[in-house]
């Protein structure tokens, strides 16, 4: 992975933390309860029948008013309950109150407009405090209210948000961290259709498409049906799917590595390890000043020792290691207790109760490093143990340490309940627990993470988008997704690329969905940054699309679409549509970036716009066989709509047609 990109995203990622009590002890509370989505300043969806719910006392009658209108439900024997409310208009601000005879509670300033659900990865969660432009200050909005869902992992659905969440009023103070790109698209559409409006994030720097898509849907391609299994375990019965998982990553290493099993016992308590050196891990072990690691590739062993007295090995539940490049399996007093496949994640495993003992207590971790190093690459404040009461006890600086094997290009296949390349787990803990909110659009910023996979993008896609409809009951729900920007190395000739396949995958997602639109990006992006930060662009580009395709309106979505190529004298000739008026070229008399392929051999075609139409000049040669445009990771690119919408990338056969 590249060092930048690493480090970048990095600064997106969190700590898995294990799972809190909080929703059985709302089940036990003695006032009834809402859901964790629902808080004072919250918008709910207008023109859609409303859902209501929350816990109480199992099986006490509890009653909803919103703005005067009410419903009742019984709690069932889980403490759960769950009311309809009839549709509503735009407006407010309301009360929304529950209660059960015995206590109320009661939540302030609900409004009834339209809400979005904006998800993805880290150019999704790139907040608006970071963006161009935020130096500005941002006008407070009472109309425009949002909330950023908490990050979880969950290997089985939940019923309800992991952490409470919090509705927030726009303001230039709390604003900043709201998402860039969703809160430029709610913005504009708040101001055009002069509703109250509300975003919700669901997002999570680096993570996979494939952990944002539901178990149900994900099952239907056999090849996720064994990793989904031990998903499935992990939920049901922790102890097995964690000795399953051991088992599988012990096989591996006695695959790749004869000395596996003579090292295993490096993981025990009782090894002796007084030969071996000692080093305070910070950063990759190729920097660590250690003769013995210089320059190594392959695999390594870290040991340290921690005393506990009875109270803090009681307590302690968790371990956090920090990041760690790149594969790990870590051990507690010899239980393994994680591992991970990402070198900007860190790691932060729960432990058993009963594992951590009173007095000495050891701690292994077997490293196989990437192709930049290896290592606890961390520092060691980043590493204690965890208590259940959130305390921290500070592991030793120092680890004893030892090489194993050398060894170059291994990779470990990560486990189905790894964080960013984990199965359905975002969905069970982000997206599930919103089953009966209403939503008017959703937005999705998320491929960069896949980009090394685009051909199964173009399954793994739609399906998302199948799944979400699903999820909230809302077949018809329209779908924006913004398409991968520029990053990367420049082309100088005409070559392959995942980023420009994975941008196709997105944009045939969306030709092949009516309720579907595209934002582009790639004239905004940068070359070196993976994290543009130009999202106001993005989001108004965002809005266009949704005011054509969640509001209907008369208007093209976005710019200039290629809808086919055809064969004319010498020339080829590429239409477009959503031209606004007709294509226009900045800083040259011809548009660059276009090529023309016979077969696998592309060359750069002078290109020449003429109203909606491309001109190839010179290009109808013998054999050619498709058009690409912008076909690289970072393109320059200089066509446009009249109306300053760039062309979208796009790679198009002969003769074929878009309608």
């Amino acid at each position: 992975m590249n060092e930048h990109f690493r480090t970048r995203l990095a600064g997106l990622a969190v700590i898995l933390i294990a799972s809190s009590p909080w929703p059985a002890a709302r089940a036990q509370a003695a006032a009834p309860a809402f859901a964790a989505v629902f808080s004072d300043h919250a918008v709910l969806q207008r023109g859609e029948p409303l859902t209501v719910w929350g816990t109480a006392a199992p099986g006490r009658r509890v009653m909803v008013n919103l703005g005067g209108t009410a419903a009742e439900s019984n709690a069932g024997t889980d403490g759960r309950w769950r009311v309809a409310l009839p549709a509503m208009t735009a407006g407010g601000p309301h009360a929304l109150a529950v209660s059960d005879g015995s206590g109320a509670t009661t939540l302030k300033d609900i409004m009834i407009g339209d809400v979005y659900l904006c998800g993805g990865q880290s150019n999704m969660a790139f907040p608006v405090r970071l963006s161009t432009g935020a130096w500005s200050d941002f006008p407070a909005n009472s109309e425009l209210r949002f909330l950023n869902i908490h990050m979880a992992s969950e290997p089985a659905r939940q019923d309800d948000l992991k952490r409470p969440a919090e509705w927030k009023v726009v303001t230039s103070k709390s604003v900043g961290e709201a998402s860039a790109v969703c809160y430029y698209m709610a913005r504009s559409l708040q101001q055009s259709q002069k509703v109250p409006v509300g975003f919700i994030g669901a997002t999570w720097g680096g993570t996979t498409i494939q952990g944002w898509i539901g178990p149900s849907s994900l099952k239907t391609l056999p090849a996720y049906a064994r990793q989904l299994a031990a998903l499935a375990d992990m939920a049901s019965n922790p102890v097995k799917a964690m000795a399953d998982e051991a088992r599988r990553h012990e096989q591996w290493w006695e695959a790749h590595d004869p000395q596996a099993k003579a090292q295993r016992t490096w993981s025990s308590p009782g090894f002796d390890d007084s030969a071996w050196p000692s080093l305070t891990p910070r950063g990759s072990w190729k920097d660590a000043g250690v003769p013995a690691l210089a320059g190594f590739d392959g695999a390594a062993w870290f040991r340290t020792t921690v005393t506990l007295d009875e109270a803090q090995a009681k307590a302690a539940n968790a371990i956090q290691l920090g990041p760690i490049d790149t594969y790990d399996s870590t051990w507690v007093n010899g239980v393994r207790v994680g591992g991970g496949s990402t070198a900007w994640v860190w790691r932060d495993y729960a432990v058993p109760a009963g594992v951590f003992k009173a007095g000495r207590n050891v701690i292994a971790v077997r490293v196989l490093g990437g192709a930049s190093g290896g290592g606890l690459t961390g520092g060691p404040e980043n590493r204690a143990i965890r208590t259940g009461d959130g305390n921290l006890i500070a592991l030793p600086a120092a680890w004893k340490y030892q090489p194993g094997m050398r060894a170059k290009g291994l990779s470990i296949p990560p486990s189905p309940w790894d964080i960013p390349t984990s199965l359905s787990t975002l969905h069970n803990a982000m997206i599930a627990p919103l089953a009966g909110y209403k939503f008017k659009l959703a937005a999705w910023y998320q491929g960069e993470s896949n980009a090394g996979q685009p051909s199964e993008y173009e399954t793994l896609l739609p399906l998302l988008i199948a799944d979400w409809r699903k999820t909230f009951a809302q077949p018809e729900l329209p779908f924006l997704v913004v398409q991968l920007s520029s990053f990367g190395g420049v082309a100088a000739q005409p070559g392959e690329s995942n980023w420009a396949r994975l941008r196709e995958a997105q944009a045939m997602t969306v030709r092949n969905d009516r309720r579907a639109g595209l934002a582009v990006s790639i004239d905004v992006g940068d070359r070196t940054d993976i994290h543009p930060p130009q999202k106001a662009v993005v989001g108004e580009r965002l809005a266009l699309a949704a005011r054509a395709v969640a509001y209907g309106e008369a208007i093209a979505p976005g710019g200039p679409e290629a809808t086919g190529v055809t064969r004319s004298g010498d020339d080829l000739l590429v239409k477009f549509r959503n031209t606004g008026g007709g294509l226009r070229t900045y800083s040259a008399g011809h548009a660059i970036g276009f090529e023309t392929c016979t077969g696998k051999a592309c060359r750069y075609a002078l290109a020449v716009a003429q109203g909606d139409t491309v001109v190839l000049k010179g290009a109808n040669q013998p054999g050619t066989t498709h058009v690409r445009y912008a076909w690289a990771d970072a393109p320059y690119v200089n066509l446009y709509s009249t109306d300053d919408l760039p062309a979208a990338p796009f790679k198009m056969e002969l003769t074929r047609t878009v309608d």
